[in-house]
């Protein structure tokens, strides 16, 4: 893994949970919400650069690394890493911030700013994880036949099955070891993911949003990613779309000089 050993990871007790993160940089806080099977390590090409102008905050999300779960419980919903986010907001920023999620980090930073908008200063959406209303989803079930596989003891068939359906076709083989390892230590976190069916937003609340909205999109990302990103833009009225060049679903990842240029530009 591209380690960070200036960034040591830290914790803060937030309604008696310990939320794990990784802090660099001052002045106006950016919070980094990561996506399905990752976690605050996932930021590591974007703590530098970007906290070079910002005090960039990235957490871990309940039940992913650096805690172990077995997946029994609650303490897994898009609602409570919700209410995470917005009091680490609250707790940890100390205030109004910049949000930026990705995937299905993208879906709860979405929802922090339609239920606390006073706290979130923009939004960038990578690849969100956000239905499209009346379009139902090409890859079917992949997260329960993922999950099948990893509770039969196939993890890593059941990893490379969820990746290559988010990310295109073989990406798990071709993934860099510190990104296996990463995904390797939160697969139990699939366990709660698959009990989960998020709904569509309601285009009405979309379209009274009054926040700037950076919507980012991996040139190469597969469906229903594009189709997200557009749907998105037409409801929300202060939108704008940057595509990454040479990228799929983790363009964060694949291209950081660019996705870090886009936000820059975007809050610049």
């Amino acid at each position: 893994m591209r380690t960070a050993p200036d960034l040591p990871l830290q914790a803060v007790d937030l309604d008696g949970h310990a939320t794990s993160y990784v802090e660099h940089g001052a002045g106006t806080p950016l919070v980094l919400v990561h996506g399905s099977l990752c976690d605050c390590r996932y930021w590591t090409p974007q703590m530098g650069p970007l906290g070079r102008r910002y005090r960039v905050l990235a957490p871990s999300l309940q039940r992913y690394w650096p805690e172990r779960w077995d997946g029994a419980g609650d303490g897994f919903s898009l609602a409570e890493h919700t209410r995470q986010v917005l009091a680490f907001i609250e707790r940890v920023a100390g205030g109004p911030a910049h949000l930026v999620g990705h995937s299905r980090g993208g879906r709860i930073a979405l929802e922090a700013a339609l239920q606390r908008p006073d706290l979130v200063r923009t939004l960038t959406l990578a690849d969100p994880g956000v239905p499209v209303p009346g379009q139902p989803d090409e890859r079917g079930d992949f997260r329960g036949q993922a999950l099948e596989r990893i509770r039969a003891g196939r993890t890593e068939e059941g990893l490379a099955l969820f990746i290559d359906a988010v990310t295109g076709p073989d990406t798990w083989r071709r993934m860099v070891p510190w990104f296996k390892d990463m995904v390797r230590a939160n697969a139990a976190t699939l366990l709660g993911q698959a009990r989960e069916t998020p709904p569509p937003v309601p285009a009405e609340m979309l379209q009274v949003l009054a926040l700037p909205v950076l919507l980012i999109g991996g040139a190469l990302s597969p469906p229903p990613y594009p189709a997200v990103l557009r749907w998105l833009e037409e409801q929300l009225p202060q939108s704008q779309r940057e595509m990454i060049a040479g990228s799929s679903h983790g363009m964060n990842l694949g291209n950081p000089r660019a996705f870090n240029g886009a936000i820059e530009a975007f809050l610049g």
